[in-house]
């Protein structure tokens, strides 16, 4: 186990899965930061892919890797990424959180998780395991069971959130390199409220006006940001990559907390 004595936290913009079995800026992105902070003993993964009602957690020795992505090129089916899980903490994660969480092992390991740590991880040998993302609660709700999960960064576990600021498939065009102006407008107001630490903002995200009603529809992919904002301290020093919107609708932007 580290010697860190606060675990840094992370949220990553995953973008399209097809960044798996591609070397592009955002994938070298995601290895420089897996080169520069510590060894996990452990990852919990907040993925916007594990939406449900009530949280959920995955106890599994073993989860399942799940392709829960369609239409994409049969190489991108063939990634394996068969992680060890973590039994012991996931218990002790549902213990931490204020609130009721069952354990669920119907689900696995999604893309938004192992189409990031392929990448940064590619040995496969850190158990990883999954908390699911309520559906029926409020976004106060996620950044305060992020605060509950601030225990865990003292056994070296790295928290690892993965969505996308900005996610508005409805507006992707495939051709476009970067974002559409209200994308990388509500990508720019997230960023400067992280940067002055003002999160109730961020929380209260429609205060960005009009650029956060076309930001995205539902909030599966933002609310997983909200983790890590709330499993931070004052004292963090803040990192952020792959600034940037892709796509049209997408916002790659990642935060990292050490």
């Amino acid at each position: 186990m580290t010697n860190v004595t606060k675990f840094p936290l992370l949220f990553v913009g995953h973008g399209s899965p097809l960044n798996a079995i591609e070397d592009n800026k955002y994938t070298k992105g995601w290895q420089e930061i897996a080169g520069r902070i510590p060894r996990p003993s452990a990852i919990l993964s907040i993925s916007a892919h594990w939406y449900t009602q009530g949280s959920k957690v995955n106890d599994a020795e073993k989860p399942r890797t799940v392709y829960d992505m369609y239409g994409f090129p049969d190489e991108l089916y063939k990634v394996s990424y068969n992680v060890p899980g973590a039994p012991e903490l996931a218990k002790i994660t549902k213990q931490l959180i204020q609130g009721k969480v069952e354990f669920d092992n119907s689900w696995g390991i999604d893309h938004g998780t192992w189409s990031v740590l392929c990448k940064m991880y590619p040995e496969a040998d850190i158990p990883v395991y999954q908390l699911s993302i309520d559906g029926n609660a409020s976004a106060e709700v996620h950044f305060q069971i992020g605060r509950n999960l601030r225990d865990l960064r003292e056994k070296g576990v790295l928290l690892f959130a993965s969505g996308n600021v900005v996610h508005n498939l409805s507006k992707v065009d495939w051709k476009m390199d970067g974002g559409y102006s209200w994308a990388v407008e509500f990508d720019g107001y997230i960023r400067d409220k992280i940067l002055a630490r003002e999160y109730q903002d961020v929380i209260n995200y429609t205060s960005a006006g009009k650029s956060a009603e076309l930001a995205f529809y539902y909030p599966d992919h933002f609310y997983p940001l909200l983790y890590v904002l709330g499993a931070s301290e004052a004292t963090d020093r803040l990192s952020i990559y792959n600034e940037s919107c892709t796509l049209g609708g997408l916002s790659m932007t990642s935060y990292l907390f050490e």
